[in-house]
């Protein structure tokens, strides 16, 4: 029988660390790469695209034709693209979206599994470990039962960046290095722990930031590399690359295979030449963004929403290479919403 968790007893639940986890997907670390807000902050609501501050929740399945959804930091990928959703699901059904940032993937699962949000965006590995009650702090031993999938949308790259003065090169180098893997208990670290024990790296430092700090801690020599997991081009990384000479780490052949040999999450990914100054594409492995609900959603609404979305995906702007009903089932790590299978087929 699926359990719907309230405020009180998804916090008691995850405990003290289970919160920092969820701050910590924040910014980089919740694969969305801008800077999140608290839960009951900025939405933008209604038919005038006007912002407001509210303190309501979702409508957690009422059936209302006000929809909250939770997207991720206003600098990052997932609040431009959830407004662009809003647009196409409110010129097409009767469903007002209010689009809310947050910070980002496990924020978005704890406010779905208490039905403060309807949808919500989430990175795919986050999914999975919320809905199996591990991996991430935050969940371990507290499966998030309620948890439903829509649909994957695009790649959240593993970037793994250094600077070249560091001599750091392949992913051998990273050994006896000084790591930023991510804020503690963020879906980053979870990603980069997972992806250097799988690299057979086992002799480094490792230290826990936001990438905002973890550039400063590269530029400062503080650190030798660092993780960050989000849709290329990462803002954060732009802005380091404009300053500094940034290396991408590539991740290829037998050791990407290793990689995704790991968890079933992972996929094959590759960050263009010309991003981040980079002279050449380089390869490493992914996960995906992806639409999230909770079980309460009624069908029709979630078949409505989702039919909206992937009926005019000309009308988006944002990842439009990535984004198809053709492929929005890729990589798709939880059970699937019965309304958004209706739609899928």
């Amino acid at each position: 029988m699926t359990r719907k968790l309230n405020r009180r007893e998804f916090i008691a639940a995850t405990g003290v660390a289970g919160v920092a986890g969820l701050a910590g997907c924040a910014g980089g670390n919740g694969g969305d790469g801008g800077e999140g807000t608290t839960a009951e902050e900025t939405t933008t609501e209604g038919d005038t695209g006007g912002e407001e501050t509210t303190t309501e929740g979702g409508n957690g399945g009422g059936g209302s034709s006000r929809l909250s959804w939770h997207a991720g930091g206003t600098g990052g990928t997932y609040f431009p693209l959830s407004n662009e959703f809003k647009s196409v699901v409110e010129a097409n059904t009767d469903y007002t979206l209010q689009v809310q940032s947050t910070g980002a993937s496990v924020e978005n699962v704890g406010s779905l599994a208490r039905g403060d949000a309807d949808f919500a965006l989430i990175q795919n590995d986050v999914a999975y470990f919320a809905r199996n009650g591990e991996g991430i702090e935050a969940f371990q031993g507290a499966p998030v039962e309620n948890l439903r999938g829509v649909a994957t949308l695009y790649p959240e790259t593993i970037h793994i960046i250094t600077l070249s003065d560091t001599g750091i090169t392949s992913v051998d180098d990273l050994s006896g290095a000084t790591i930023n893997t991510g804020d503690l208990g963020s879906g980053t670290q979870v990603n980069a722990v997972q992806i250097l024990e799988a690299l057979g790296i086992s002799d480094y430092s490792e230290q826990n930031t936001g990438f905002s700090q973890a550039s400063d801690q590269l530029k400062n020599g503080d650190i030798d590399a660092a993780f960050v997991v989000g849709g290329w081009p990462v803002g954060a990384i732009e802005e380091l690359a404009a300053t500094e000479d940034v290396v991408v780490v590539p991740v290829d052949g037998e050791q990407r295979e290793a990689v995704k040999g790991a968890a079933p999450f992972y996929a094959d990914d590759e960050i263009p030449a010309g991003t981040y100054g980079l002279e050449s594409a380089v390869p490493t492995v992914s996960v995906q963004a992806m639409i999230a609900t909770n079980a309460e959603q009624p069908d029709e609404t979630v078949e409505e929403v989702t039919a909206a979305i992937f009926d005019n995906v000309s009308e988006l702007t944002i990842k439009t290479d990535f984004i198809s009903a053709e492929t929005a089932q890729d990589g798709m790590s939880i059970e699937l919403h019965p309304g958004a299978q209706a739609y899928f087929g």
